[in-house]
């Protein structure tokens, strides 16, 4: 029996389906505000439980009959707002689940973020060792997301038997058919202003299907990136727009520009009574170029990634054909 911990995400979701076509029986945990995606609702190999991942005691019920878990719940949030709640359940679920696996004896598969990872100092792409240094421009989710990592890292000190993956943004056709499509649908609506940084993308699929090989392998106490290309913002909206056929986007997003922006949308959000869509730390990340080394997993597992041009032509031929 497996044990999924955010089972309704974009990840989560797609991961349960790809365990369910390999036969497995899973116990799959979500927020009781989530709704299961429709592709899962009818498997009897899915036994969906509304739990809190800062509940021990909830979570120990569950861990106590599974033989290995795969840790994909999170809060994802870039709001100032939202921050206490996203330290607490990513730190201190996190802290429960590697703890309660340590007790049981479980294998674990943690996911991580390229947000938890240290820079360069040479500007080269950044690897697994690269060192994490402390930066006062380091996002809030930056910072819970390195913590819930040192959990992992933690136990593995203490014996537990736990590989992490650091994804960079994941795109794709995944079960949730609302996740990762905010860009294309901004690319739909006619945008004509692009960001002057740099990103790695990957493959929904990819990810969950490297997470499954490195479950049911040898290795442990190790961490991989999982990144398929690196691309400038510029680039990829351009890809999608190509696909879309939508005009290009030719107007840079510069720091001033976005530092404007980001202080108009957040005075708009407080009129209005909801959350900014720009925020000062996404408008600062739009800024960078930032780039991942994938090398370790493929000479690891000797994986192929899905490039930026099929990832994108597989979500538009799936939502936007």
């Amino acid at each position: 029996m497996i044990l999924v911990t955010g089972g309704t995400g974009f990840l989560g979701s797609t991961l349960l389906q790809r365990l369910i076509d390999d036969g497995q029986s899973i116990i799959a945990t979500k927020r009781e505000s989530s709704n299961i995606p429709e592709q899962l609702k009818s498997s009897s190999l899915i036994q969906w439980v509304d739990a809190d991942i800062t509940d021990y005691y909830a979570l120990e019920e569950l861990v106590s009959q599974v033989n290995q878990v795969y840790h994909c719940a999170a809060v994802i949030s870039y709001h100032k707002s939202d921050a206490s709640k996203m330290f607490q359940t990513n730190i201190e679920g996190t802290k429960h689940i590697v703890n309660l696996c340590l007790h049981h004896e479980i294998r674990l598969v943690h996911v991580s973020s390229i947000a938890a990872l240290g820079t360069n100092k040479q500007g080269h792409p950044v690897k697994e060792n690269d060192k994490w240094e402390f930066s006062p421009n380091l996002s809030k989710y930056s910072l819970a997301k390195y913590e819930s990592e040192m959990e992992v890292w933690r136990g593995i000190a203490e014996g537990l038997d736990a590989v992490i993956v650091n994804p960079s943004v994941i795109m794709g056709v995944g079960t949730d058919k609302n996740a990762s499509k905010s860009i294309f649908e901004l690319v739909k609506k006619g945008n004509k202003i692009y960001p002057l940084g740099s990103i790695g993308v990957v493959d929904v699929q990819d990810v969950a299907k490297i997470m499954m090989k490195l479950m049911n392998s040898e290795i442990s106490g190790q961490r991989f990136i999982l990144n398929a290309e690196n691309i400038s913002n510029r680039e990829l909206l351009e890809k999608i727009s190509s696909r879309m056929n939508k005009p290009a986007p030719t107007i840079k997003a510069t720091p001033t520009l976005l530092s404007v922006a980001w202080r108009v949308s957040k005075a708009l959000a407080l009129l209005q009574g909801k959350k900014p869509v720009l925020t000062r730390e996404t408008a600062r990340a739009a800024t960078k170029k930032l780039a991942y080394d994938n090398t370790k997993i493929i000479n690891t597992l000797g994986v192929n990634f899905k490039s930026v041009d099929q990832i994108v032509d597989e979500v538009c031929q799936a939502y936007y054909a």
